[in-house]
């Protein structure tokens, strides 16, 4: 913070004439303790926005008004004084004591008495008294207490103000716990230090033998401790540590440096010190540009024990990027890119746990009604048991839309293109994909939505859809190389009658529907390779779509009708009951579904769920697909959830039956459940976990405690899971400790 008194006029006399400065000053003695709040960075957990004080001069010529009990002013002297409930409006300063005095010939300003000033940006500072000397280049305040915006407190017997910017405080406590504190008055954490010194020209805090204490128990010392006031944004200085353990590395500190090189540009350095492995190195470079931002940040290591860990090589590392950038205002471009040395890198070192890395470089373009996006993607998988040459790549991935706003016989006309060249080094043959594939889909598309006099809403609507395809090496197909070329036009009505009760407790919504749909066989589809279209998920969110595919190499050839009831009752007390059921009725023509989707029969499975939540503290859901007769549930999902005042849980259950050609070759049988206890105001206990029915195992499983309040979160939680490539249990306890203003101070532990 600033405390700028060198453009204030000198005071003239109590009333009506005294300058800005006196209370800019006041502000500037009384608020410099705003200092103590954190500095403002990337990794420092988002707070109430601290304002800092102003101490500038409202404009000259602005009136003074005082209000007090009683005024005295003795002419020989020249000394003034006013006693009582005395409240001094300047501007949008707010003073108030019982006795403010002002010496004229010392220029001596002084308040006493529960001192207090209101700033325009909201902060509030209290003291016993202030002093103001030397044309208020100098001065003192008794017993400060700032109440600043961003819900920090801070404290101090005596704060003084010497000259060229330097403000001293003797005996000073900094929190940010407002509500968080002990029935004495202790709040959970605080900085105490018997001085502190504020250097304005250097923005900087300074501490003398400074203590963090942790529910009034000291925790941690430093014989030193100094770091940027709140009006610096950036700053390069060190950040909390973290800390680690693992059977690969052993354990490990993290202490990040962060370098503030330019305001647009950055280096975070965040090397860990490990028992087993060395010294392992992150670096993270930002730099903003005028037209976007980008990141490059690296990993590596030279492993001392290199058979600790799942690769045996000494050198391993990755590296990251990440960019996005305008072009104009509809078009921008990036990347999202990593490379690895080798797939179990990030597992051993705890980076993260993906099974599969998406690479790509993008042009995008948004305007109005218009899309369009081309991208180059590189996919790689960090699963051993996947085979690295069934992986592709697609160069590129073109998809454009475009809906036009001028009405096209009453309705909604819009274009499509979608189109990629996709490669593999061999074919999947149980998937039936082969090693390259180019494809350019073309597609037009119309609607009107009707509403008749009876209420019912009919919607007509049409299509019609160009491919072109050229596939090489697909298992299916009739020739190593094929080119298809095809034109599939669909047209189709959907109508909707829904009957609408109002009654006491609610509204009642009854929706029958009923949707016709044409289109010709499904054609040449061996010769095609069903990139995007290996799944299958037939349930009640898509049966009354057109096409049930999950992509465009597959196409929802034949005449069919879906038909199906909706029903919505919404309570008075925001309570809701939603149901729904249907089928599918495949008429005529080649029906394009394969065993297991549950549309490979002319009278398709049905499909229905139900979601009730009588309040805001309990909510069910079910949802299912049934063999025709009900004879079999071929999938079915339900999951219960309770809130209660300090209770809260769900569990949830799914069935789902295998179907090997839309990529789930065995049955799945899963149930999972959460839970918490609120124990006490600010505790909590958690827990989780994930059993596979079939396989009998639990695949994982969590239990944790958390103390979370106004201004910390302090967590810790232990944890075993299924290794997705191991295939065997890991156990991780994990702590975490969330000071609000400060930072983040935790570290995990793998076992």
């Amino acid at each position: 913070m600033i405390l700028a008194d060198e453009n204030s006029n000198h005071p003239k006399s109590l009333r009506g004439s005294m300058s800005a400065l006196a209370l800019a000053v006041v502000a500037g003695i009384l608020m410099a303790g705003a200092a103590m709040a954190a500095v403002d960075s990337p990794f420092v957990p988002k707070s109430p926005k601290f304002v800092a004080p102003v101490t500038k001069s409202p404009p000259k010529g602005t009136r003074m008004h005082v209000v007090a009990d009683q005024f005295t002013y003795n002419s020989k002297t020249r000394f003034a004084t006013a006693t009582g409930m005395v409240r001094m409006v300047y501007g949008p300063y707010i003073l108030t004591a019982t006795r403010v005095s002002y010496d004229f010939n010392k220029d001596v300003f002084k308040a006493n008495g529960s001192v207090v000033l209101r700033e325009p940006n909201g902060n509030v500072t209290e003291a016993n008294s202030a002093e103001l000397t030397n044309h208020f280049k100098q001065g003192f305040a008794e017993h400060v207490k700032a109440l600043l915006t961003n819900d920090v407190t801070i404290t101090a017997d005596y704060a003084k103000k010497i000259q060229d910017g330097i403000s001293i405080y003797t005996n000073m406590t900094y929190t940010a716990c407002k509500d968080c504190v002990r029935q004495d008055g202790t709040p959970a954490w605080q900085i105490k230090a018997p001085q502190a010194t504020h250097d304005q020209n250097t923005k900087t805090i300074h501490y003398v033998d400074p203590t963090f204490e942790l529910a009034g128990m000291p925790v941690f010392w430093l014989p030193y401790l100094s770091y940027p006031d709140p009006t610096v944004k950036r700053r390069s200085g060190f950040l909390l540590p973290n800390f680690g353990y693992s059977k690969v590395y052993g354990a490990g500190v993290t202490v990040p440096y962060f370098w503030d090189i330019a305001p647009n540009m950055d280096l975070t350095l965040r090397p860990m010190v490990t028992t087993k492995q060395g010294l392992f190195g992150d670096v993270e470079w930002r730099h903003r540009l005028a037209s976007g931002e980008y990141n490059i940040r690296g990993y590596g290591i030279y492993q001392l024990d290199p058979d600790a860990a799942r690769d045996p090589s000494h050198w391993r590392g990755a590296i990251t990027s990440k960019g996005d950038f305008k072009i104009n205002n509809t078009w921008s471009w990036g990347w999202d890119g990593t490379l690895l040395s080798d797939i179990n890198f990030y597992r051993d070192y705890g980076i993260s746990n993906p099974d599969m890395i998406t690479n790509n470089v993008h042009v995008t373009d948004i305007d109005d009604r218009a899309y369009v996006s081309a991208q180059i993607l590189n996919y790689q998988s960090l699963r051993t048991r996947d085979d690295e040459h069934l992986i592709p790549y697609a160069v590129p991935y073109v998809t454009a839309s475009d809906t036009l706003a001028q009405s096209v016989l009453g309705g909604e006309l819009g274009f499509n293109v979608d189109a990629y060249s996709l490669y593999r080094d061999d074919a999947a043959t149980d998937l039936d994909l082969g090693t390259r594939q180019t494809r350019a889909v073309a597609s037009m598309d119309w609607q009107r939505r009707m509403v008749n006099g009876w209420g019912q809403v009919i919607t007509p609507f049409a299509s019609v859809r160009a491919d072109l395809y050229n596939s090489e090496d697909v298992p299916s197909a009739s020739s190593d190389e094929v080119t298809t070329a095809r034109v599939l036009p669909t047209a189709g009505l959907d109508v909707r009658w829904p009957f609408i009760a109002s009654q006491s407790l609610g509204q009642s919504i009854l929706t029958p529907v009923a949707q016709i749909i044409a289109s010709p066989g499904e054609k040449d589809a061996d010769d095609i390779a069903p990139e995007d279209a290996i799944t299958m998920n037939f349930d009640h969110t898509n049966l009354f779509l057109q096409d049930r595919f999950s992509g465009l190499d597959r196409y929802e050839g034949g005449t069919r009708a879906n038909a199906g009831l909706m029903y919505t009752f919404l309570a008075q007390n925001g309570g809701f009951l939603r149901a729904s059921a249907g089928e599918s009725y495949h008429i005529a023509g080649t029906n394009s579904f394969e065993d297991g989707s549950g549309l490979e029969d002319d009278l398709s499975d049905i499909v229905g769920a139900v979601a009730f939540q009588p309040n805001d503290k309990l909510r069910f859901t079910y949802e299912a697909r049934a063999a025709q007769d009900f004879s079999a549930m071929h999938s079915q999902e339900t999951s219960v959830s309770l809130t209660l005042d300090r209770i809260s849980g769900s569990v949830s259950y799914a069935d789902v039956d295998k179907a090997p050609d839309y990529g789930r070759p065995e049955n799945a049988r899963q149930i999972w459940a959460d839970a918490g206890y609120q124990f006490a105001d600010a505790w909590k206990m958690f827990g989780g976990f994930r059993y596979d029915l079939g396989k009998d195992k639990f695949m994982d499983r969590y239990l944790g405690l958390m103390f979370d309040c106004d201004c910390m979160r302090a967590k810790l939680v232990y944890e075993d899971s299924i290794d997705d490539e191991t295939l065997e249990t890991g156990h991780s306890l994990k702590l975490s400790v969330e000071f609000r203003t400060i930072g983040v101070l935790g570290g995990k532990i793998k076992f």
